[in-house]
């Protein structure tokens, strides 16, 4: 399974994670196997337009993910991951992917909807 972390430096795992996914400096990709980190690959954010995340939605889309973990999203992005048919986690306590990691593998993270986190979007 890979999921995508925003994050704001390229550390890996122990990368702090972005307050917002589509300014983040970094995807953290992770691969899980068997509840377990099997790959760590982190790719610089090529950045997003203005109008709603599309192309941030995009650049994620790029990666291949089964899931994207944030710790806030807006509505127009959560609606575009919503028809590309990813699912959204939402951690809004974690500093780290490490920490994140965990929370999911244990099965602490909930979903979202496509209404998203944030009302600023």
């Amino acid at each position: 399974m890979r999921l995508i972390f925003p994050t704001d430096e390229n550390m890996g795992y122990l990368s702090k994670r972005g307050a917002h996914f589509g300014k983040a400096k970094f995807y953290t990709i992770i691969t899980l196997e068997d509840q377990k980190i099997k790959d760590v690959e982190v790719v610089q954010n090529p950045g997003h337009g203005s109008g709603a995340c599309g192309n941030a939605v995009a650049n994620i889309m790029s990666l291949h993910p089964d899931a994207l973990i944030v710790s806030g999203i807006g509505g127009s992005p959560a609606q575009g991951f919503a028809q590309a048919g990813l699912d959204v986690y939402f951690d809004n306590t974690s500093h780290t992917v490490q920490e994140s990691i965990a929370l999911f593998v244990q099965g602490e993270l909930k979903k979202i909807d496509s209404s998203g986190t944030c009302s600023v979007h």
